[in-house]
């Protein structure tokens, strides 16, 4: 079970967000410099309690962006360069590595873990408390599926019709306007 502390973090997610986002093929750029805003999210518990694993949803304009991240207190190995999207100091855990989470095999595995009803998801700002809001349905996922069969839905969109058939994963955030959505954060296949 991961503990959420209530603490500082220099720079914060959300500076990191607003310098890394830019440089991402999958954002659009409503002019300007980005002032990403927190609206949703859930986290997923490493069973070695040593990465921290958040899918944050950030807003932007009139955008909604999916970023997996993880946090580490060391560096990943192998994974520089674009996977890391910044350190901060964390007022109780000292430097923290995050990465896209995308990058890192912890999230992968949790992920596929989740679409096999092995990882509970759990609330994005609360110790131990589960996210019954986080769905997951469509067809089984093959039994040999790898996180690489699985697609990320980086721009969010709200689901105005039918869930896919293939297994998927959907949870809510908030528009930009305030309005609720939910929408396709992962499919396989």
């Amino acid at each position: 079970m991961a503990i959420i502390h209530r603490t500082t973090m220099s720079p914060t997610k959300l500076e990191l967000l607003a310098d890394w986002l830019p440089r991402q093929p999958w954002y659009e750029a409503g002019g300007g410099a980005p002032e990403p805003v927190k609206a949703g999210g859930f986290r997923l518990d490493d069973p070695e309690g040593e990465v921290g694993i958040e899918f944050m949803v950030v807003t932007d304009a009139s955008a909604a962006y999916l970023v997996p991240l993880t946090y580490r207190g060391a560096p990943l190995e192998g994974a520089a360069g674009e996977a890391l999207i910044g350190t901060s100091e964390h007022g109780v855990l000292g430097t923290r590595w995050i990465y896209d989470g995308v990058h890192d095999p912890v999230l992968a595995a949790q992920v596929l873990a989740l679409f096999r009803g092995e990882a509970e998801p759990q609330a994005q700002s609360e110790s131990d408390a589960p996210d019954p809001t986080v769905l997951r349905a469509g067809a089984e996922l093959p039994a040999a599926a790898a996180f690489a069969d699985l697609t990320v839905s980086r721009r969010l969109t709200p689901l105005t019709g039918p869930a896919p058939a293939a297994a998927h994963v959907t949870a809510p955030w908030r528009a930009p306007d305030g309005a609720e959505a939910r929408g396709v954060f992962f499919t396989a296949g």
